[in-house]
C-alpha cells in the first residue's frame, strides 16, 4: 500500500466532517422516502463497514481460510434505528476504528500487505485491496451524502 493510500484512507475522516458541517439535526435524518437512507443513516453504515473491514483485516492477517464476510447493509441499518443516533457519536466512532486500524496497519511491512483472503464473491483479495476498497466505499458514499442534500436543497 503506498503513502498516498494510506493518507486517503485517513483523511475518510475529515472529509465525512467537511461534507455535514453545518447540518442540523434535522437535516442529518431528512430521508426522501422512508426507505432511502438519510446522512445519519449513510454515516452509521459507514462504521458498520469499518466494524466489518476490521474484522476481515485481523481475518487476513491470522491466516483464516474461511471466506471474508459480508453483511446485509440495509438490514443493519434499520435493525439497529440508526437515524435514532447522533451524529457526533457516529462519527467519533468512526474515527476511533480509523484511528485504530491505521496503527495496525502501520506495523505491517510490505508482505503483510500482500496477504489474501477469499471475499463473499469468491474473489482472492489483498490486505492492500481490503483498504483501498474501504477507501472508494466511503468516497461513493460522500457522493451519496451530497446527493441527499441536494433532493433536501441543503447543498
Amino acid at each position: 500500500m503506498t503513502k498516498v493510500n494510506f493518507e486517503a484512507f485517513l483523511n475518510t475522516h475529515g472529509q465525512l466532517v467537511t461534507a455535514i458541517d453545518g447540518l442540523s439535526e434535522e437535516q442529518t435524518t431528512w430521508k426522501s422516502k422512508p426507505e432511502s437512507w438519510s446522512v445519519l443513516e449513510v454515516l452509521s453504515h459507514l462504521v458498520d463497514h469499518s466494524i466489518v473491514t476490521s474484522f476481515r483485516i485481523r481475518d487476513i492477517l491470522a491466516g483464516t481460510t474461511v471466506r471474508l464476510p459480508a453483511f446485509n447493509q440495509d438490514a443493519w441499518v434499520s435493525g439497529q434505528y440508526a437515524n435514532s443516533g447522533n451524529v457526533a457519536d457516529v462519527l467519533q466512532v468512526f474515527h476511533a476504528l480509523l484511528l485504530y486500524n491505521s496503527l495496525l496497519l502501520s506495523r505491517l511491512d510490505a508482505a503483510d500487505l500482500e496477504k489474501t483472503g477469499v471475499n463473499a464473491k469468491g474473489e482472492t483479495v489483498t490486505l492492500t485491496d481490503i483498504v483501498e476498497s474501504f477507501t472508494r466505499h466511503v468516497q461513493r458514499h460522500l457522493e451519496q451524502i451530497d446527493r441527499i442534500k441536494q433532493a433536501a436543497e441543503i447543498a
